[in-house]
Parts: structure tokens; sequence; C-alpha cells
């Protein structure tokens, strides 16, 4: 006889509902080829917005954290990679894809990098002191959003500033009479990879599963040697610059930014974690992919629809499951 512990059984109603959702836009758009292009831009759209929520959902699910300043490190981000885009015009404006392609890799590194100080800075300064304590983090946090978004009008000024696409990024790849933007394809690899680096990191290495077992256990696992609060600091600092990362992906997706970037996403970013379950990575990942599969067939089959979509998607989804689509157990 096995006395072996049995694995959980996966999950797979979402991932199908997924496909469904999909599948039941193909006869209300009509055209194979329109639909692709929909397909295509919404499963871009939604990579990007798991890419900024992810940080956020780590950040709650390993930390207990509420961040409702998050949008700072977006907003940071996005401005970041202007400036290093306009230092670095030469490689921007060339007519060449391995040139255009390191322009965007240096942005994204330098906004990475920079969002992350200033979540080492944000964690220490507002965030420490009121651990466990979710109404005043929501509350400081707001703060923080409003201070930093007045920082960037100090530093960048108030106005929008572009940040315009790389010549070889422009334009479509023509897949018979669908045309698919080169730069939602590569949006999609950047969001798969950012994917599979989070969930093989919690799942598979050792410093998630002290992560994870420090949520569950703290005082155990410090008693074992480690350094939980160091740990966590790096949850968070991780989870910063990922939200660094997103505001480039979203700055480019609109090629511009504006001072209130972080907040304009913020609510999106709040619907996001709320379909999928707080703090659960693949649940974001799904729940993204909804919003944005689902804003892009309804922004084109009835406009006025797209602007409660999102909403309407979250309490259909909590009417169904209260808890969200991958709802994590220890909440």
């Amino acid at each position: 006889m096995s006395n072996a512990i049995p694995r959980a059984r996966f999950d797979a109603v979402p991932l199908i509902l997924l496909v469904v959702l999909m599948a039941a836009a193909l006869p209300l758009v009509g055209s194979p080829s329109t639909w692709l292009t929909l397909t295509v831009a919404g499963l871009a759209m939604g990579m990007i917005i798991f890419v900024i929520a992810s940080g956020l959902t780590l950040v709650f699910g390993l930390m207990d954290v509420l961040n409702f300043g998050h949008g700072v490190f977006i907003g940071f981000g996005a401005y970041v990679a202007s400036s290093v885009m306009v230092g670095m015009a030469d490689w921007a404006s060339a007519d060449s894809v391995m040139l255009n392609l390191g322009a965007i890799a240096l942005a994204m590194i330098a906004a990475m990098v920079v969002a992350a100080a200033l979540g080492w800075g944000f964690e220490r300064i507002i965030i420490r002191p009121v651990y466990g304590q979710h109404l005043k983090q929501i509350l400081i946090t707001m703060g923080g959003l409003i201070i930093g978004e007045e920082m960037i009008k100090v530093i960048w000024g108030p106005e929008q500033t572009p940040l315009p696409l790389p010549p070889t990024l422009r334009g479509s790849f023509i897949l018979g009479d669908a045309a698919i933007e080169k730069y939602r394809v590569l949006a999609v690899v950047i969001g798969l990879v950012v994917f599979a680096a989070l969930a093989w990191t919690l799942s598979r290495t050792e410093v998630g599963l002290l992560v994870r077992a420090g949520v569950q256990d703290r005082e155990m696992v410090e008693a074992l040697g480690y350094r939980i609060r160091r740990l966590f600091v790096g949850v968070f600092v991780t989870g910063s610059a990922l939200a660094g990362l997103g505001g480039v992906l979203w700055g480019m997706y609109q090629q511009m930014v504006v001072p209130q970037i972080g907040g304009q996403t913020n609510i999106l970013l709040f619907i996001v974690i709320i379909i999928g379950g707080l703090g659960s990575t693949l649940g974001c990942f799904v729940g993204a992919l909804m919003v944005g599969l689902l804003a892009n067939y309804s922004g084109f089959l009835e406009p006025k629809v797209a602007l409660f979509s999102n909403i309407a998607l979250m309490v259909a989804i909590l009417l169904w499951r209260p808890r969200g689509l991958y709802p994590v157990t220890s909440r």
C-alpha cells in the first residue's frame, strides 16, 4: 500500500472558459481574419496587464500587503524608459531589428532597476510600519501614489511624453487577410516569459519554497535560521521591478505616458487580481487574458459596452466563484 500524499488535481475549468470566450467571439465577429486580429490584440493587452498586475498579486499573495501605491512603480518605469529611448535615439530610430530591440531591452532594464530601488525605499519607509494593518496600508499607500505622481511631474513635467515604437516594431505581420501588429507579438512573448519565470521560481526553487513556507509559518522558518524579512523585502522589490517593466510595455502600447499612468491602471489591476483570486499568480494570468480579450471583442462589437465590460466580467466570475478563479487556500 502506498503512503504517498495525493496531489491536488489541477483545475482546468478557468482555462477552458478562456477558450470558450475566444470561440464564442468568432461567430459574433463574423470575419475569421478580424477575429484573429482582435484575439491577438486581446492576448497582447492581457499579457501587458498581467506583467503589471503580477507584481501586485505577488506582494499581496506572499506578504498580505494591500499596496495601492503600485502605480508609482509603473509610472517611474514608463518615464525612465522614455528618457532612455531619447538618450539612445540612434539605436531607437535605426532601421535595424537588433538595434531597436537593444534599445528597448536597455530601457526595460533601466526601468526595472529604478522601480526596484524605489520599491525598496517604499517598503522600508511606508509599508514596514503598517504590516498586518490593511486599512492603514490602503490609506498610506494611496498617499504614496499621490506623492509619486507629483514627483514625476517635478522631474519630467506635467505634460504627456511620447514613447513611440522603434521603426522595425511598427506595422503588422500579414496572415491572409489578418493584420497582427508586431509590437503585440513582442508583448505576448514577454508576458509568457514573465509568467514562466514566476511559476518556476515559486514552485521549483528553494527561494520560492522558503517564501511560501514563511507565509504559512514565519516563526518556524525563522527558527530554522532563515531571514524571512529579507525574503519578503526581496519579494516586494521584485514586484516593484515587474511593475516598472509593465509600465514600459503599457507606455509603448499607448505610445505615450502621462504622470497619472499608474493611477489610471490601478482599478484595472485590482479587477484582474480579484477575478483571478487574491494572491494567485496563475489566476492573475488567466484573469488578465480574459480582461484583455473581452475588452477587445466588446470594443469591436459594441464600444459603449467596453466601458464596463471588465466590471461585468468581475461580477460574473464572483457570482460563480466568490473567491476568484484560483483561490489561494490560505486566504
